[in-house]
């Protein structure tokens, strides 16, 4: 019976390590992937991709600051090369859209474009082109930045789930190993293993003491 626990030991000890070289192999492809494509794109942050600059920003474009979510990142005239900077990136434009849009998220905004510039769902009331409404162009403005920003939102959470792969596979190995050790260490055919020493103890305090 030992002999066939020290067995499944063995196995166990490289099936866990084995699972733990492929999750950290797996998961350091995926962050290469993400990186190797953000670097692709060639997006670099703006001047304004700060803190300090976007509040001035937010304050210029006449959105109320105290309500506008600041990011605490900066990517100014960097390189969206990780997931990390790609978040940071997606945070201040969403900010940037707010401030094109008038602080009017898409469902806020009139589906058509007027000649006042304050749009309206009336076809009759919008501009005309080839006989056609003219659709908002905030809306395509707000369609535009939501759609590069919830791709950079996703490299980020791609690039965090290859990270906990990556953790993952170490935690297999390190798991492995210790399987592996018990077993090839002999831990099962050593009589004199911690369960043994506490039953030896506690029959040993059960026994009255002689005179």
């Amino acid at each position: 019976m030992r002999k066939t626990l020290e067995i499944g030991g063995i196995v166990a000890a490289f099936v866990l390590v084995a699972f733990g070289i492929a999750a950290i192999v797996m998961g350091a492809s995926g962050r290469n992937t993400v990186n190797s494509n953000l670097a692709e794109q060639k997006i670099v942050g703006t001047p304004d991709m700060t803190p300090a600059g976007i509040k001035a920003e937010v304050a210029k474009s006449g959105l109320n600051v105290a309500t506008s979510t600041v990011p605490t990142c900066s990517v100014a005239n960097k390189p969206v090369e990780d997931g990390a900077t790609a978040r940071c990136f997606a945070q201040y434009m969403k900010i940037h859209a707010l401030e094109a849009t008038g602080g009017q998220l898409y469902s806020q905004m009139p589906h058509y474009a007027t000649a006042n510039g304050k749009g309206t769902n009336v076809e009759a009331e919008a501009l005309k082109a080839g006989g056609k409404p003219v659709n908002n162009p905030a809306r395509e403005v707000w369609i535009q930045e939501t759609a590069l920003s919830t791709a950079l939102n996703t490299s980020y959470m791609a690039s965090q789930t290859a990270l906990f792969g990556i953790v993952v596979g170490i935690a297999l190995l390190l798991a492995g190993f210790g399987f592996g050790i018990l077993a090839v260490g002999g831990a099962l055919r050593n009589r004199d293993s911690a369960l043994a020493r506490l039953q030896v103890h506690g029959r040993t305090d059960s026994t009255p003491a002689t005179v």
